[in-house]
């Protein structure tokens, strides 16, 4: 057997054979267009001529399959710009609403010209409503939508949680959802649509367990008052012996009764998980047992049973982390850390990739895209209405 016969033959992502246009951005575009390449999507995005080119340790933008210039007023640019569109099985922007329409690039133009495509349109605050044309960054969106009010502890001004939440949890996943679910639709259909994912839309789906909950009398409204927000005893971080930090998490009884024995809680409070009359004495005991041992004692000794007690790390521990380096969650690509591709499938496993730095010119693309399809009829350089 020759070596190449014995090399492991590389397997396509279960996206492979999409193509997917985006025209560069910031924010949550960008982040849904990466997690796209990593499973295997052919990405093209479209910058601005003086765009920087990304560094790289730039992981937003890794897996493209080319970065081309292109200056969208320019109407020389333009009918290699639309064949790229009717190759295209996905489009991704993220300008503000009436940006794409007054270049002459809107849904009802291009879909147009391609039928079949699914146009993905992120905004913070949607395409209409009073606020559609504000500009807004990550917190004001969890702010209106109900979620940074509930953050943060009781007492305290509520804390932005980095930009999880907002940009990437109520933005990506959702413009993702929305064009993964438009795809499937157009196999039925055999036409596509356009998505409109708003960062205010996705957190408020976000928020269904405590609206359930509110409208059932079962989530206060202040702060630190919440089963999930620190309130609990049983659920919030301590301080160790060496000023580190863990985070416990014991909810169900028969796991607080296996935190209990592993940390040692006097046996008058082993019944007082849910006791508000003892909650402040119980906080206390799991305060002054945490802070007898360091954090890595504690983690030695949680790691054995089911008390759902985890250190809190940093991201260069957490990448030394014996659970993440055996399952590779990070992944060092050409001296980068980054995380791997997720999910992860049985048979067409997606791929992290390092970032490409190379730019390449519009026709090479075109030529890509368009090379076993029918390219626009002679002088149509533009679709006919819009």
């Amino acid at each position: 057997m020759d070596a190449s016969a014995a090399a492991p033959r590389r397997r396509a992502g279960p996206l492979s054979g999409l193509r997917v246009l985006e025209f560069a951005g910031l924010g949550p575009a960008p982040f849904a267009c990466m997690l796209l390449a990593d499973l295997g999507a052919d990405v093209i995005t479209l910058t601005r001529p003086d765009a920087p080119i990304p560094a790289p340790t730039d992981i937003v933008s890794r897996g493209r399959g080319s970065r081309v210039p292109i200056d969208l007023k320019d109407p020389q640019s333009r009918p290699a710009l639309l064949q790229l569109v009717q190759a295209a099985d996905v489009l991704i922007e993220g300008f503000r609403p009436g940006v794409m329409e007054r270049l002459r690039l809107g849904p009802d133009r291009l879909c147009e010209w391609n039928p079949r495509l699914i146009y993905g349109r992120m905004t913070g605050w949607g395409q209409t409503g009073p606020l559609a044309l504000r500009a807004g960054h990550d917190i004001n969106y969890i702010a209106l939508s109900g979620v940074l009010a509930a953050i943060g502890e009781a007492g305290r001004a509520p804390v932005p949680p980095l930009n999880l939440v907002g940009d990437y949890g109520g933005g990506s996943l959702y413009l993702l959802l929305g064009v993964l679910a438009a795809l499937f639709e157009r196999q039925q259909s055999g036409r596509g649509q356009v998505v409109d994912a708003a960062i205010v839309d996705g957190c408020v789906s976000l928020l269904s367990v405590a609206l359930t909950q509110w409208q059932q009398g079962e989530y206060p409204l202040s702060r630190g008052a919440n089963l999930l927000d620190g309130s609990k005893p049983y659920y919030a971080v301590y301080r160790t012996a060496d000023a580190q930090f863990v985070g416990v998490g014991p909810i169900e009884p028969q796991f607080f009764a296996q935190f209990c024995e592993l940390v040692g809680i006097p046996e008058h409070l082993r019944a007082a998980q849910d006791d508000p009359a003892r909650a402040d004495a119980l906080r206390a005991a799991i305060a002054e047992a945490m802070a007898q041992r360091t954090r890595a004692e504690w983690q030695a000794l949680a790691e054995a049973v089911d008390a759902c007690l985890a250190p809190v790390l940093n991201l260069q521990e957490a990448i030394e982390h014996p659970h993440h380096r055996e399952r590779e969650t990070f992944r060092q690509i050409e001296g980068v850390w980054q995380a791997g591709a997720v999910p992860r499938f049985s048979r067409t496993p997606g791929q992290a990739h390092a970032v490409g730095r190379e730019l390449g010119g519009l026709s090479e693309a075109v030529s890509r895209w368009t090379a076993a399809l029918p390219g626009p009829e002679p002088g149509a350089g533009e679709p006919a209405s819009g």
